[in-house]
């Protein structure tokens, strides 16, 4: 390639460009204080952008002020991570979750991502937590079962993503007071499945009106190993012992 040309002004499309060019041409490019958002973000398209360029791009003051472009340095699999670790406090909730989800963020990246969105829930609107409930990873989804609105655990209770081993873990934890033990107990697809029944009749807070549905048809030596290790109070675990 001809070093006088600017590779903004090839006539191949920039998708395909910057396939084309050398990895100095790239970092160059990626420098360009008159890159256009267009072209930085063919330049994130790239799926072997090498970390050089990625790291100019990030220095690029003008390329950063473009929220998809500042998106998309984090989220590449080559941002060297002293690049994209800091870059993620400059980026909006939306912007982790779509990070978080991305296929080709790293299980490191994407637990940090992850971290910080978990640590700033509280201070989340409500509109926001809902659909970080419905559309964020299982991590969030989990952490958000103990959220103080019903609604946005009952949305985290309908996660794809959430499994029955996070499921559980969280019931463990549920305290005095919180949505998730009833809104889980009548849940039609959560209260079938023996490990989450017999979560939910370890944890002491349960309503002795839900303990008894949920022991309901559970074979007696089921019952009586997670009534052994349960903190339900005892007058209800006599009871349920006596069940027909």
């Amino acid at each position: 390639m001809d070093d006088e040309r600017d590779p903004q002004d090839s006539p191949e499309t920039q998708a395909e460009a910057p396939a084309r060019w050398s990895a100095e041409e790239l970092r160059r490019m990626a420098a360009d204080p008159e890159l256009s958002d267009d072209m930085a973000l063919a330049l994130l398209a790239h799926g072997d952008l090498p970390p050089e360029a990625l790291e100019a791009l990030a220095r690029n003051a003008g390329a950063r002020r473009q929220r998809k472009v500042l998106t998309g340095i984090v989220a590449h699999p080559h941002t060297p991570r002293h690049v994209s670790l800091p870059a993620l406090r400059q980026l909006f909730t939306f912007e982790l979750m779509q990070v978080a989800l991305a296929p080709a963020v790293t299980p490191d990246l994407k637990r940090a991502v992850e971290d910080i969105l978990i640590g700033k829930l509280e201070k989340i609107p409500l509109g926001e937590r809902l659909t970080l409930a419905r559309r964020a990873s299982g991590r969030i989804a989990a952490a958000l079962l103990h959220d103080i609105d019903a609604k946005v655990v009952a949305a985290a209770l309908d996660s794809r993503f959430l499994t029955e081993r996070m499921l559980t873990a969280e019931v463990a934890e549920a305290k005095p007071g919180e949505s998730l033990l009833d809104l889980l107990a009548q849940h039609t697809k959560w209260r079938e499945r023996p490990n989450i029944r017999l979560a939910l009749l370890r944890n002491g807070n349960l309503s002795p009106a839900h303990a008894r549905e949920l022991a309901r048809g559970l074979p007696a030596a089921d019952l009586e190993e997670v009534l052994r290790a349960s903190r339900l109070p005892y007058e209800i675990q006599q009871e349920l012992r006596r069940k027909p």
